[in-house]
């Protein structure tokens, strides 16, 4: 019997966040709405989303003993979540500068304060959580010696989802563990090779074309399964025995802020009580869906009578 369905071990960051009529070029300033902060962070995110769908979810995170840290542990304890391995003080807690668009996408620019002193130590010291765990979910806001130490550290009946956002080089071990790795279109292109900033055109909904291949390619670089997110269009499963469109139900997107890690954390604790990889995406994308038609990260993310009315 596991402590929790998910453990989720990442970042936790205040998002700083204004609306934009456009987002500005290199030298331009723009003005914005009236600035709104938000508990965020791709490792609170996931955790939030679970643990607001029903699922048993703890989070293993650093923040600073300042306004925003608290901020965020009041956050995550309202939604649930077990912040018993969260670790406090030493630095400020981390900040995510977000501007929104009018069509709800985003850019992000993150100042990791405290989500950088996650340590392979800190990883150490919480063995008996990580082992406790039947998911663990991870993210790139903290340093890649922390996931790596992460991956070397779960016990053999726990499963390894991992996002690799912002994108880096994966060592093979981490790979290895990936099952799935989960990862957008900028993201995959990152990992095979390709600039992170290409893709669609701004406004166009992909479908499944050349993601297949990437998903195969990725596939081949030693993750157990893969996922790529269509954004409007779904997701992409790929594994062992082939790939499959799971699509998203149509919505009126507002804010596409933190509507990966809804996407992610729902995949993640569906796969922990249980769930095959396609009927844990089928399920993530409605997640996702929901997310996106309320503005903020946190604040937009669904329950699970929520998801089902969708």
């Amino acid at each position: 019997m596991h402590g929790c369905d998910l453990l989720v071990v990442g970042s936790a960051n205040a998002d700083l966040v204004t609306a934009v009529e456009r987002r500005p070029a290199a030298g331009e300033t723009v003005l914005g709405s009236d600035l709104a902060v938000h508990p965020g962070g791709k490792g609170a995110n996931q955790a939030v989303a679970a643990a607001r769908l029903g699922a048993r979810a703890a989070l293993l995170a650093r923040v600073g003993d300042d306004a925003h840290g608290r901020l965020l542990l009041d956050s995550l304890r309202d939604a649930g979540v077990d912040t018993g391995p969260v670790l406090t003080g030493g630095t400020p807690t981390g900040v995510a500068l977000i501007t929104v668009d009018p069509s709800g996408d985003n850019s992000i620019v993150v100042s990791p304060g405290a989500n950088a002193r996650l340590t392979p130590a800190d990883v150490r010291a919480a063995r008996e959580v990580l082992a406790s765990a039947a998911v663990v979910s991870l993210q790139l806001e903290i340093p890649l010696e922390t996931v790596a130490e992460v991956v070397r550290t779960v016990g053999p009946g726990t499963r390894v989802v991992l996002n690799p956002s912002p994108p880096a080089d994966l060592p093979a071990h981490v790979l290895a563990a990936c099952d799935p790795l989960v990862v957008n279109e900028h993201e995959a292109r990152f990992l095979l090779g390709g600039p992170p900033d290409a893709g669609p055109e701004p406004g166009a909904t992909p479908g499944p074309g050349p993601y297949e291949e990437w998903a195969r390619a990725l596939l081949g670089r030693g993750p157990r399964s893969v996922v790529v997110t269509l954004g409007a269009a779904g997701a992409l499963v790929c594994g062992p025995g082939g790939t499959s469109l799971v699509p998203s139900p149509a919505v009126r997107a507002v804010d596409t802020t933190g509507a990966g890690d809804a996407f992610t954390g729902a995949l993640a604790w569906r796969l922990g009580v249980g769930d095959g990889l396609e009927a844990a995406v089928r399920f993530a994308v409605r997640v996702g869906a929901a997310a996106v038609t309320r503005t903020g990260a946190q604040a937009s993310f669904p329950t699970a009578e929520e998801v089902d009315r969708l």
